[in-house]
């Protein structure tokens, strides 16, 4: 077709398909009746599509729920463990922080009881060494009763006569004894009369028991004689070492073995120490010469004499200790001059 016709080829492409042609409006099938009007469209918002994530996150079969599920479920399981985990870790960081706490309170309770009781040791020892001056004016109660209870039972009262016939006392104490025999050391000046041929019987006690003893040996220039009760497993003193020397102005008991109570106890000071004796001013009653001179600890550290007097010449309320150890001399055998092993010696 020739483009310079009237008609294109777009009127003629109308006309081929019938594009050109109006639609036919319905015939009436009521004529007697009027066209009803179209309804009015409605005012109203058109219907929103949902959210394009929708149809992604919000599963639509069992399958897609049970995945969910699943998937929530796993999260919840590991963050249980996760905050296990955590609090399973504080508390051991709290275990161990309470341990070292523990430890460190430990130590440092034992430090300070270990610091009061150095310091309690040292003021008990400060109160000792103020009391000191005190103790040597007097004992106390609580040393006479220890010395007593201590020293006591290893006392005897000796009785015997002296060669007018004449009532002859004095003490005793224990320095050696076996299973069958005592030795007692004592005052010669007690039992002198014993030592000739016939002599009188010499008997000890103590409390109620009474035995029988025999002179086995003596010492006149020393005051000494040792007599053997027939009487084993006695107590025996033990003796005060040589190291520290007695001092001056040191508190001394003299003992005896008789007593309202057992014993009887009376108590003085050293003046004078020597090779020779100790001097002192406790009081020696005739019930007193023989018996044990001993410090506050009990230990001897002299026999008791009325008699001894190695200056010559006798004092007046002053008296002379007999060196313990001097009873090594000749009455007793005593190991390397220590009378605390000591067994009978050499009869004269």
């Amino acid at each position: 077709m020739a483009a310079s016709d009237p008609m294109s080829w777009r009127a003629f492409a109308r006309r081929s398909f019938g594009m050109d042609k109006q639609p036919k409006e319905p015939a009436d099938p009521s004529p007697q009746m009027s066209r009803r009007p179209p309804a009015p469209r409605s005012e109203a918002s058109p219907r929103r599509r949902p959210p394009f994530w929708r149809d992604r996150l919000v599963p639509r079969t069992v399958l897609g729920i049970a995945t969910i599920l699943l998937a929530a479920s796993i999260g919840a399981a590991f963050s249980g463990v996760s905050l296990y985990a955590y609090y399973a870790h504080r508390l051991d960081q709290s275990d161990s922080v309470n341990k070292q706490l523990a430890t460190d309170f430990s130590k440092t309770f034992d430090n300070a009881t270990k610091t009061i009781q150095a310091d309690g040791q040292n003021a008990r020892s400060d109160i000792q060494k103020e009391l000191q001056p005190l103790r040597q004016l007097a004992a106390g109660g609580d040393v006479l009763t220890g010395l007593q209870k201590n020293v006591g039972p290893s006392v005897w009262f000796v009785q015997t006569q002296d060669s007018a016939g004449q009532p002859s006392v004095g003490s005793a104490f224990v320095v050696a004894s076996d299973n069958n025999s005592t030795l007692l050391l004592c005052s010669f000046a007690t039992v002198t009369a014993a030592t000739r041929q016939p002599g009188p019987q010499i008997t000890v006690s103590r409390g109620t028991d009474q035995e029988k003893a025999t002179l086995w040996t003596w010492q006149p220039e020393r005051d000494l004689a040792l007599l053997i009760l027939q009487k084993g497993n006695q107590p025996k003193l033990t003796f005060a070492p040589t190291s520290p020397p007695l001092a001056i102005g040191q508190r001394i008991f003299s003992i005896s073995g008789t007593g309202g109570s057992g014993n009887a106890i009376t108590q003085g000071f050293v003046a004078d120490v020597s090779a020779n004796g100790i001097q002192h001013d406790v009081a020696i009653g005739q019930a007193f010469q023989g018996g044990p001179l001993v410090n506050d600890g009990g230990q001897v550290v002299a026999i008791s004499s009325r008699l001894y007097a190695p200056l010559g010449f006798t004092t007046d309320a002053v008296y002379f200790g007999i060196p313990s150890r001097a009873a090594c001399e000749k009455v007793l055998k005593c190991p390397n001059n220590d009378p605390s092993g000591a067994t009978q010696g050499a009869k004269p």
